[in-house]
């Protein structure tokens, strides 16, 4: 059904808004051209009357059964679950996801291994403080159950590492440039301790969201992959070159040490 294998991630498929179900996408047409800040109050509103083949959200769902956005909750995601093949493979129903550029945060390889789809394995992404950087992720619109089933997922359907949290830092905002360009690896500073970014960043394109009130899975055993202190960044590193040239080569770093939370 889709042209992308895990091999692939965790790239931030696909470009544009859409919405995801069990054997079918649906294209969904959502650019809010305002960069004043949204609650998701308000930004459910908007949200609802975005286009889908011609009917209105809110009224696409209802028309199949599924619960409208007021029963929803943000949830952002990073790495397999930004991919439309994994959630269709889930059977979580429909699920409306829109882009996000993350701010001070970025995507990077969860210091563990998911061997069941292929060999040698998936790298989950996990979610870390990056000072100046920016980046494209999505963001999905779920109900309590599908988040669960998410979550277990991640966990292979075990008690886990993984677990849904606020974030207590960056920010976020809605994104209309799906082309958006994260900083080039050249604009990274390291001085041994920080590592910071000095690219100039493109201004926004989309209303700012409260960060605080959406859901993140991170993992909380290993935290994230530590490169020699720094972070490997998934922009600028593959699944297969990750695993090639960096997986157990190196230490983790802890959660608590990489996102503060709510």
């Amino acid at each position: 059904m889709w042209q992308y294998t895990p091999n692939n991630s965790p790239l931030p498929l696909p470009k544009q808004p859409f919405i995801c179900g069990d054997s079918n996408l649906y294209p969904l047409e959502f650019s809010p051209d305002s960069t004043a800040a949204l609650t998701f109050n308000e930004l459910n509103k908007s949200l609802a009357l975005a286009e889908v083949d011609g009917e209105g959200l809110d009224e696409f769902l209802i028309a199949r059964a599924a619960p409208t956005l007021a029963d929803r909750l943000p949830i952002l995601l990073l790495g397999e679950l930004a991919n439309p093949f994994q959630l269709s493979r889930l059977k979580l129903g429909l699920i409306p996801v829109i882009n996000v550029r993350l701010q001070n945060l970025c995507r990077t390889y969860a210091d563990s291994l998911d061997s069941r789809m292929i060999r040698p394995g998936i790298h989950h992404i996990t979610l870390a403080r990056s000072e100046g950087w920016w980046e494209l992720t999505h963001l999905a619109f779920a109900t309590l159950p599908q988040i669960k089933k998410m979550i277990e997922w991640l966990n292979n359907r075990q008690h886990g590492d993984w677990r849904p949290v606020k974030p207590n830092e960056g920010t976020l905002l809605i994104e209309n440039n799906s082309l958006l360009p994260p900083p080039p690896f050249e604009s990274l500073n390291w001085d041994g301790n920080n590592e910071t970014c000095s690219a100039e960043e493109p201004p926004p394109s989309g209303p700012q969201l409260d960060i605080t009130k959406v859901i993140v899975p991170i993992h909380t055993k290993h935290g994230c992959y530590d490169n020699r202190g720094r972070l490997i960044r998934c922009v600028h590193v593959g699944q297969r070159e990750f695993h090639a040239n960096y997986f157990r080569r190196g230490s983790s770093k802890r959660w608590q040490d990489i996102l503060r939370i709510v």
